[in-house]
């Protein structure tokens, strides 16, 4: 091949590693134009009805009545933050604790075949998840407890389930990341097995394991179907685990289908505010997380 030949050559060579480049760059802005697009329009389509009846009577007040122009959202708002709370104390614990005897004290063959059944869950549609506690959870709840049996602490106990395979599945990687030598060396010093799980591989993993949390969080407080079904729907502040809820997700999906003008409206502002909840709260765990790496 001449010296004019491989010049060519290399010139469409590097004409093409550009063209995948900007296809690659072009591929990953499309996704962060979606959600931009998205956010935009719930923005532009909910906040006008926030500031024109206040954002205090809107945030604040207790009273959803579409068709008497109150839209007090507080009961929901309270509500989402209730079962997510709830789901996160349930199934944080048992995720983290499956995930640690996982990656520490099970057999590989063990590993091997629970590690993708676990994974399995998540596949599970959350109709399924609200079907069996209907049938199954709510009359426990009832006949044990009292109540309606359609309340927060349903809710909560299957949205913990629904949480547990993204928790477990991304704390056992985060676990198993951390490389063998801390492992062994804490092994040769005179450790035990657990003081090695909660004083090494937990502080070199905890960057993983909360963000473990964090999307469990989100799997749980935009939960919808489930909590349609489980959650007893009543627009009231609870008072207690025993009483019925209304999620933001779920006051969205009841009555988006046959909402018109300012009620409409009104279910995209509960978008805002649900959208809002999430970003702060994704941001507290982030900056925590980061303030704790910067102290370690």
């Amino acid at each position: 091949m001449t010296g004019a030949k491989r010049a060519r050559a290399g010139n469409r060579l590097e004409r093409n590693d550009r063209l995948i480049r900007l296809a690659l760059l072009v591929v990953a802005f499309s996704a962060v134009s979606v959600l931009l697009v998205i956010t935009v329009f719930i923005v532009g389509q909910g906040t006008p009805i926030m500031f024109r009846y206040g954002l205090k009577s809107f945030l604040a007040g207790s009273d959803w009545y579409p068709s008497e122009k109150l839209f007090g959202l507080w009961p929901m708002i309270v509500g989402s933050l209730a079962v997510t709370a709830g789901a996160l104390v349930i199934g944080v614990p048992f995720g983290l604790s499956c995930a640690i005897v996982l990656t520490e004290f099970a057999s590989k063959k063990v590993r091997r075949l629970i590690k993708p059944v676990i994974e399995l869950l998540a596949g599970i549609p959350s109709v399924v998840y609200g079907f069996m506690g209907v049938v199954i959870l709510v009359p426990f709840i009832r006949r044990a407890f009292g109540g309606p049996g359609l309340s927060v602490l349903a809710a909560s106990i299957i949205l913990g389930v629904m949480i547990l395979p993204t928790v477990i599945s991304i704390s056992v990687d985060a676990l198993q990341a951390v490389p063998p030598s801390y492992r062994e060396g804490s092994i040769a010093l005179g450790a035990t097995r657990w003081q090695t799980v909660r004083m090494v591989l937990f502080p070199a993993a905890r960057s993983g394991i909360i963000a473990s949390v964090i999307l469990g969080m989100g799997r749980a407080i935009g939960e919808t179907m489930a909590t349609i079904m489980i959650a007893g729907n009543a627009a009231e502040v609870p008072h207690s685990l025993l009483a019925p809820v209304r999620t933001l997700t779920s006051n969205v999906a009841l009555e988006m289908s046959y909402a018109t003008g300012e009620h409409r409206e009104a279910l995209f502002a509960t978008g805002v505010v649900l959208f809002v909840i999430i970003m702060a709260l994704n941001t507290i765990a982030n900056a925590t997380s980061a303030r704790r790496r910067k102290t370690q």
